[in-house]
């Protein structure tokens, strides 16, 4: 019964997308790249949402919940910020400028070379963090709901290959052959199935620690676990609480406000205030998120006494063991829903890059529309099919597959959001000066975290064990004390960026002052009701805070 929900919901969603997209001119690129710039606020919003709320966040976030608490809401709560800031500041210059990806913007204000760089880090970062990332957790979690290894008679990791592809396949044909309205389109029908489904998973998993009910659910859960709750991680967690003010900001601002999968939701808006309403909604449910991403983690911490070998499979565990048999397999599609969205949005940002920014001006400079298109659409075939091959390969990373993908995304989200804004805040920064801070930026931090971090983290567990310490958790602590987090090492090479951008361009300015003009592509009437709105959700974000210190 569950497996026939599944399959009717999933294609339920793919007719109404098909019919919803099929009278958008796709073959020009605003048509497939841009939705035709007809998107409304709610369906930005939608889009924005389930882009992000994807397997890899559900399930990493939970798993850290499980392991460590609510700090890592942090992710959540600190996003509905930067969103409010996208919507104030750069989304209005975005818009007057008409681009259609962000690195469009750099070669207008830095030069050829400084898109081309940028869109090869983006391309890259989706080939081996995000793409293979979101596969691998959404595989991860139906193979745990609908036990799929035993049902196929395979070992887990063999069964993880075969719905790897199956998703990935899927999800390919939503992206590649049905451009951004087909994707936004079921991106938002899915979103409002994610939230009803998301919100029954904490809801029947309160009920099962609480003897049938809510209230006394999380009564239970405040007295048993009360250091879950504390919003402030302390200086050996995932989320130290002084990273708020450091590359967790960095972290945020570059996601929802620089990325080219997320913003691509944006730059489609009919206008400037159809993209803010979008954005701000957005950012209000953001608050909210916690509920549906973390809050299940720590129920299931107490529903299997913390003991689950693997942090990552406590959301599908909880879900598997509380949710009634009539609710899988709608929660099932709706979770697929989620993996394909968040894996299509990423595939279509790609075939947008390569596209425009890449295959016209070093493959075919005089390729027209259908060219353009139809060489995106090739490029998006070969990525796809190289995440699929990469995807499965994460099977049982160390630290866990969400604080992998934020570790690693750190490499490129320094360097883009530092150019991002003094681009647009500064009139003389020159592209060599941009060049050379994303190459800096890059290489230091790769090499900062991946061999001179193993190199003072492994002698420091020497030392300890040499002083005859050998127990595992004693030994983890004092591998994460002798270095900081990667929130700490962003906000410092961002700090190392801004000085090599204005130190270099002291001595090698830009020719002329830069000066944005507006192309009259969209109407850019800010909002009336933009400021309350953000007021407000900034009041919320301090209110949660203090409420949980």
């Amino acid at each position: 019964m569950g497996l026939i929900t599944f399959a009717a919901f999933t294609l339920l969603v793919a007719v109404i997308s098909y019919f919803a997209s099929r009278t958008t001119d796709e073959t020009t690129s605003d048509g497939y790249f841009l939705g035709g710039r007809s998107l409304t606020g709610p369906v930005i919003a939608g889009s924005l949402l389930l882009t992000n709320l994807s397997t890899e966040q559900i399930i990493g976030t939970n798993g850290v919940g499980f392991s460590e608490g609510i700090l890592i809401a942090a992710y959540e709560i600190i996003a509905a910020v930067a969103m409010v800031f996208t919507a104030f500041v750069l989304l209005p210059k975005y818009l007057k400028g008409g681009i259609s990806t962000i690195p469009q913007f750099l070669e207008k204000r830095y030069g050829k070379l400084t898109k081309t760089i940028v869109s090869i880090l983006f391309l890259m970062a989706y080939a081996i963090s995000m793409l293979p990332t979101v596969l691998y957790s959404g595989a991860l979690a139906i193979n745990t709901m609908f036990d799929l290894p035993e049902r196929m008679g395979m070992s887990p990791e063999s069964a993880l290959w075969v719905t790897v592809w199956g998703i990935g396949l899927i999800g390919s044909v939503y992206a590649i052959f049905g451009g951004l309205k087909a994707v936004a389109v079921s991106d938002s029908i899915n979103a409002v199935g994610l939230i009803v489904g998301g919100l029954l998973i904490p809801i029947f998993g309160l009920m099962a620690v609480g003897d049938g009910s809510v209230i006394e659910g999380m009564n239970v859960l405040t007295t048993n676990l009360p250091e879950k709750f504390d919003i402030l991680g302390g200086p050996n967690s995932s989320v130290p609480w002084t990273t708020l003010f450091t590359g967790m900001l960095i972290v945020n601002f570059y996601y929802w406000g620089t990325n080219q999968a997320i913003i691509q939701r944006a730059l489609g808006a009919k206008n400037l205030a159809e993209g803010q309403k979008g954005l701000c909604l957005a950012a209000f449910v953001k608050i909210l998120g916690p509920i549906i991403v973390v809050l299940p983690g720590i129920i299931a911490f107490q529903y299997f006494n913390g003991n689950l070998d693997n942090a990552d499979e406590a959301y599908p565990m909880l879900v598997k063991a509380v949710l009634p048999t009539a609710f899988v397999g709608f929660f099932a599609a709706v979770l697929f829903g989620a993996i394909l969205s968040s894996f299509n949005s990423a595939l279509n940002s790609s075939v947008t890059l390569f596209g425009l920014d890449l295959y016209k001006q070093y493959f075919n400079n005089n390729a027209s529309e259908k060219q353009v298109v139809r060489a995106g659409k090739i490029f998006g075939t070969l990525l796809a099919v190289f995440s699929m091959m990469i995807a499965p390969l994460l099977y049982g990373v160390e630290g866990g597959i969400f604080n992998y993908l934020q570790e690693l995304n750190g490499s490129f989200s320094v360097p883009i959001l530092a150019i991002i804004l003094v681009g647009y805040f500064s009139k003389r920064v020159s592209g060599k000066a941009a060049n050379i801070a994303i190459v800096f930026a890059v290489v230091t931090y790769l090499v900062t975290l991946y061999v001179i971090k193993p190199i003072i983290t492994g002698n420091a567990v020497t030392a300890a064990e040499a002083g005859g310490i050998t127990d595992a958790s004693e030994l983890a602590v004092i591998a994460k004390e002798a270095f900081p987090s990667f929130l700490h090492i962003m906000g410092i090479i961002f700090v190392l960026v801004l000085g090599i951008l204005f130190s270099v361009s002291k001595f090698y300015p830009r020719e002329t002052d830069y000066l944005e003009e507006y192309t009259r592509q969209v109407d850019i009437t800010p909002w009336k009701y933009l400021k309350p709105a953000g007021i407000a959700i900034c009041a919320m974000v301090a209110m949660v805070y203090i409420y949980f210190s």
